[in-house]
């Protein structure tokens, strides 16, 4: 299940590691979201044209397989940092201390494993794609308008690469964690049960409240 989660902090360089890579990856959601909007506004405005002007956005189809990546990719690193991906953690939830990090630092150790493979894939994909000889540096385009597709391609690598970091630094908080044994480790997810989810909530819905009074 995919569950809310904290983040702790202090003053370590495992912390202060954290909070700099974190703004990077709150910079690429953020892309991510404007792309999301920017999908919505190309649909309202290709369907007004069709209806209203009998003339739709030329490429249309082309132009949201370039939007795509950027809303499948861009935000998988800051998922990864607030544990907001989907997990099955039934047993997880019961184990505690050392066994608990234990587990957590091996299966982040997969995911590392399994995305230094798929930024090497992705990014050879990416190079196929490009040549400095080839009229827009780019040997394959998209079907209908000729958008270049080695951009596109291009994210993928680096948003992988930018999981991978958040991954490395995940790896040392848990190895830390273990070897400290300890109760609440920063730089990591911790999940939250669902009482402290919704005490959270009512927190954040309070503070809104008062942002909007003022």
């Amino acid at each position: 299940m995919a569950g809310q989660s904290s983040v702790l902090t202090d003053g370590s360089w495992l912390s202060r590691l954290d909070r700099l890579l974190f703004k990077l990856e709150s910079l690429l959601s953020l892309v991510g979201g404007l792309a999301v909007f920017s999908l919505m506004i190309l649909a309202v405005i290709s369907v007004g044209g069709r209806n209203f002007t009998g003339s739709p956005i030329p490429g249309y189809v082309d132009w949201i397989e370039q939007i795509m990546p950027l809303i499948a990719f861009l935000g998988i690193a800051y998922a990864q940092r607030t544990g907001g991906h989907i997990r099955m953690d039934i047993l997880i939830s019961r184990l505690k201390g050392r066994a608990l990090w234990m587990v957590e630092l091996i299966s982040v150790i997969l995911m590392f494993l399994l995305m230094l493979i798929l930024v090497y894939g992705s990014y050879t994909h990416f190079e196929r794609s490009f040549d400095f000889a080839a009229p827009l540096w780019s040997r394959d385009s998209s079907m209908d308008i000729a958008i270049p597709l080695w951009p596109v391609k291009l994210i993928i690598p680096v948003a992988f690469s930018i999981l991978s970091l958040r991954l490395m630094l995940q790896i040392w908080g848990y190895m830390r964690a273990f070897i400290r044994n300890d109760t609440r480790p920063v730089a990591v997810p911790l999940i939250e049960d669902a009482a402290t989810q919704a005490a959270n909530e009512a927190c954040n819905y309070s503070a809104s409240e008062s942002g909007e009074k003022q």
